[in-house]
């Protein structure tokens, strides 16, 4: 029988649409945009600068902190600009801006294979930080510093996450089914890091192709197993995966390592087992373009930093005779909207959406007060009550939203919002209240520290030198 969460919905998967589009390469044309902050934590820091040459696999901008991943080209050309562009996040970033020679000149150590055997533990999470690697199924953390926990030992599960329950996006589930030995090959590589740990790759079971091939993948290795669990979403959540094979509930406060687990996604371990046995930096994904307005959904391999619009025109462009309503990076349930596709792709967008429904559109026509039906609560895969915290929100109430109602658990997965009947905003109001909570707690912290920093200071003596 299929492991599951607690709570979450079953919205329609519409993974016909691209589930059997084999994966195919494709070649940047135009100009390619690298924004600097695409990654949890400080924005990278260029080390290139306007005229500059580049080669594939050159470093362009450094980590700026601990907690932060270099950039590095995935095309060979003169930087153009370092400027602020518009991102797929919405808004405007600063980005180098490579002029594509289209000749893909690789810099001298690119792919250059190593046996892993010959590598320490320190080296091969320098060659995992020097890739640039970061969490791929959108939560983007530098991996190196997830790598890392206070306590190697105490990890009993290192855990590939192959649930890719959003639905459309079916980019990791072509990953496994084309590429299972490479990714057991890099589970095993991560396992090396943590000696008391099994490995555990958990997969949703509307995926029976990729169930066979990450099984027979896994065949013959120690401590390595498939887990199938019944299809749901959020079920792709870090915390629901570690709730899923370990039975250990944790909080959002709480890291996976307190748990004993880490958790990657399907396409970040396969990152990692490119950087440390071939030498490879995280210039490539794949990407499915989908969605009923796409002539040819499809799952493409691209470098980073290419155009969306090419990738559109790459999948067909726009069905003939239909129009174009809503385009997503990611999916329905926590994808970002965007109103333009000249934007770049970045090394956590999985996927591409373009509809010709909008849906929130009439979610927004449709609102009515809440009718406290409770569903909101029954869904919530973190157990809270999601129809206490938006009227906290709505009224500004923060500390109950936080401290009454655990607001800060939430990990504005969207369920809440999908099974209203009275079509209410929930995630929305989520979003908001968090970034007020956290942008508050920001501007107190700095106000504590200058004027921590302010009583160290010695007090004048009011005389002037002479």
């Amino acid at each position: 029988m299929s492991r599951t969460i607690k709570g979450g919905v079953h919205p329609p998967e519409h993974k016909e649409l691209s589930e059997n589009a084999s994966p195919r390469v494709y070649e940047a044309k135009g100009e390619l945009v690298y924004p600097l902050s695409q990654h949890i934590g400080r924005p990278a820091k260029p080390v290139v600068k306007k005229g500059d040459h580049v080669l594939v696999g050159q470093r362009i901008a450094d980590a700026d902190g601990f907690v932060s991943a270099c950039i590095c080209s995935s095309c060979s050309g003169t930087v153009k600009a370092v400027e602020k562009r518009r991102t797929n996040a919405g808004t405007y970033g600063e980005c180098i801006v490579i002029d594509n020679d289209g000749q893909f000149t690789e810099a001298p150590d690119f792919g250059k294979e190593v046996s892993c055997d010959d590598l320490t533990n320190e080296e091969i999470i320098g060659k995992i930080r020097d890739a640039g690697i970061i969490g791929m199924g959108g939560a983007g953390f530098p991996t190196a510093v997830k790598l890392m926990p206070k306590d190697p030992d105490a990890i009993r599960h290192v855990i590939v996450n192959g649930a890719e329950c959003e639905p459309y996006i079916t980019c990791d589930d072509q990953l496994m089914q084309t590429r299972s030995a490479d990714i057991v090959e890099g589970l095993q590589i991560v396992m090396r890091l943590f000696p008391h740990a099994e490995g555990v790759i958990l997969i949703e079971d509307n995926k029976p192709k990729a169930i066979a091939a990450m099984t027979a993948a896994a065949a013959g290795h120690d401590h390595v197993r498939v887990v199938v669990a019944k299809t749901k979403y959020p079920q792709g959540g870090e915390k629901s995966i570690i709730s899923l094979v370990t039975g250990i509930y944790t909080k959002v406060s709480e890291l996976p390592a307190e748990a004993g687990c880490i958790v990657d996604n399907v396409a970040t371990i396969l990152a990692i087992r490119n950087a440390v046995r071939f030498s490879e930096p995280l210039i490539r994904r794949m990407v499915t373009v989908t969605g009923d307005a796409v002539a040819k959904p499809s799952n493409l391999i691209v470098r980073i930093g290419t155009s969306a619009e090419e990738l559109v025109e790459a999948a067909g462009g726009i069905r003939e005779g239909v129009t174009l309503e809503k385009a997503l990076f990611g999916g329905p349930m926590m994808g970002v909207a965007v109103t333009e596709l000249s934007v770049p792709i970045q090394k956590g967008s999985n996927a591409l959406t373009l509809l010709t429904h909008d849906e929130t559109m009439d979610a927004e026509r449709e609102m009515t007060a809440c009718i406290r039906c409770g569903r909101c609560a029954r869904v919530c895969p973190m157990g809270l009550v999601p129809e206490m915290m938006a009227e906290a929100a709505e009224k500004r109430d923060y500390e109950s939203y936080e401290k009454k109602f655990y607001g800060l658990e939430c990990i504005q997965c969207g369920s809440c919002t999908y099974i209203c009947p009275a079509k209410r905003p929930l995630t929305q109001l989520f979003k908001v209240a968090k970034a007020e909570i956290m942008a508050e707690k920001r501007a107190r912290a700095t106000a504590e520290k200058l004027k921590a920093e302010a009583a160290k200071k010695p007090a004048s003596s009011g005389k002037e030198d002479k």
